[in-house]
Parts: C-alpha cells; sequence; structure tokens
C-alpha cells in the first residue's frame, strides 16, 4: 500500500504547490522577471544534471529523483510562458471573425517559440537520461508533454473553463484564441488516450514486483496520469479549477501586474 500512496501523495503535493508557486512568481512586477528566469535556469542546469547522475539508478532514489527533476525541466518552460518571454512572434488577439484553419495558424504564431522550446527541452531530457536503464525522468517529460498538448488542443476547440486567471495580464490576449463551448469532439479522446496510458502502468506492475523491480517509478507516472485526466476534465467541470489555487492568484478587485518583460505594449483581447 505504501509504494502507492507515498508517491501519489508526493505527485499530488507537488503538482499543487509547484504550480501555485509560479503563479505567485508571474503576478510580481516585471523587473523581477530577469531574477526570476536566471535562478530558474540554475534549477534547470541543476535538474539536467539530476537526470544524468541517475540514470543508471533503477532503485527507489533514482526514480524519485528522476521524477523530480524532469518536473523542474517542465517548470523552467512553465516559467517562461508564463512571463512572457518564451512564447511566439504573434503577441495580439485573434481578429473578429477570424475561422478555421485562418485561426489556427495565428494560434500557433502565439505559441510557436513555446513550442520550439519544448522540443529543445526534449533533447535534453533525451540526452541527459541517454541510454541509461533509468527511464522515469524521459517517461515523466513525454507524459507532461502530450498532456499539455492535448490540453491547448482542446482549449482551442472549445472548453467551459479556459482559466482566465491563471494568465498573466501580458499574456490576456491568449483568450481570444480559446474557444467558449460545453465541451469538444477531442476531450473524450484525449480521456481515453490517459485511460490507456494508466492500464498501461497498471499492467507494467506486476511484471515489475515479480521481477523484484522498483515501483516507485510507475506509480509515480500513474498519478501524474491521473492528474493529467483530472485537469482534462476541469475544462468542462462546473467548478473553475481557480478554486484549487485561490492562495496564489490575485483577490477580487486587486489590479493584475500590467506590463511585459520585453517592453512591447500587448493588445489585449476584445
Amino acid at each position: 500500500m505504501n509504494a502507492v500512496l507515498w508517491p501519489a501523495l508526493y505527485v499530488l503535493a507537488l503538482w499543487w504547490l509547484s504550480t501555485g508557486l509560479i503563479l505567485l512568481l508571474v503576478r510580481l512586477p516585471p523587473r523581477t522577471f530577469p531574477t526570476t528566469m536566471a535562478w530558474a535556469g540554475v534549477v534547470l542546469a541543476a535538474a539536467l544534471w539530476g537526470l544524468v547522475h541517475t540514470r543508471t539508478d533503477t532503485g527507489p532514489t533514482g526514480a524519485w529523483c528522476a521524477f523530480s527533476c524532469a518536473l523542474l525541466v517542465w517548470a523552467w518552460q512553465e516559467l517562461a510562458f508564463l512571463l512572457g518571454i518564451v512564447t511566439g512572434p504573434r503577441r495580439t488577439a485573434c481578429p473578429p471573425g477570424v475561422q478555421g484553419w485562418a485561426r489556427a495558424r495565428l494560434a500557433l504564431a502565439t505559441l510557436a517559440h513555446h513550442e520550439l522550446a519544448l522540443v529543445a527541452l526534449a533533447v535534453a531530457v533525451w540526452l541527459a537520461v541517454g541510454d541509461g536503464a533509468n527511464r522515469v525522468g524521459w517517461w515523466t517529460y513525454v507524459a507532461l508533454w502530450a498532456m499539455r498538448q492535448s490540453a491547448k488542443l482542446n482549449l482551442f476547440l472549445g472548453a467551459r473553463n479556459h482559466s482566465e486567471a491563471f494568465l498573466p495580464a501580458h499574456l490576456k490576449y491568449l483568450h481570444s484564441y480559446f474557444r467558449r463551448a460545453p465541451a469538444n469532439p477531442l476531450l473524450p479522446v484525449s480521456l481515453a488516450a490517459m485511460a490507456a496510458a494508466g492500464g498501461w502502468v497498471l499492467q507494467q506492475w506486476p511484471l515489475a514486483t515479480a521481477s523484484g523491480a522498483d515501483t516507485a517509478g510507475l506509480a509515480l507516472l500513474g498519478t501524474l496520469l491521473a492528474l493529467g485526466a483530472l485537469e482534462h476534465l476541469m475544462l468542462v467541470a462546473p467548478m473553475p479549477p481557480e478554486l484549487l489555487w485561490r492562495w496564489s492568484l490575485p483577490a477580487r478587485g486587486e489590479p493584475p501586474v500590467a506590463g511585459s518583460p520585453t517592453g512591447r505594449a500587448l493588445t489585449p483581447p476584445p
């Protein structure tokens, strides 16, 4: 029981606390952004070193460390995106009336640099893990990447909750590319894919136990997939997800932090 309980509690606490911390950092004045990214760069380097250091460690310590390092790598791109430093060449709202592929092209232009950063980090994680037997860090990054791409597509196609409070003032234009709808046809496909991945993790559990291999990595990945499914359900749930991180979001009536770290004026959505 403890082989599942403690990893699940760890992932849940890390998911909740790290999300809240990032939301707090992006609410700070823009003059703090370079310092934040400098420290984030130090953490990124340490995380990649940790992946190199644990790539041959197939015990519990190696699994926990690799998983945590992959999350820290992911946190770097979250900060870079939400601070407005790594987004895309287009930084204005979607023009009224634009639909279909034209809207998709404009939406991609708002995220192009961010998408390239995700690919670059994936390569860095792959090289850090190398041919080591500990693949927990790699599969953690892949799971996060796949679930994030799915969430983006679901928001673009239509969802009830857009989590408006999560985006800082300098990224509010992104909401103009989201579609408000009760749900969309991709959502059940996304949930089915995460359920299939979770089923694969469950299938590996008895095999790992029988061979004497450590099962911490499977428990960590399985919990991460479950949280990804929960986040997808939050897109259409009647309860806004902001309630889970109210402590890290602006209070009602508090003016949002304005400005952009690049110093360029941004056009908010209509």
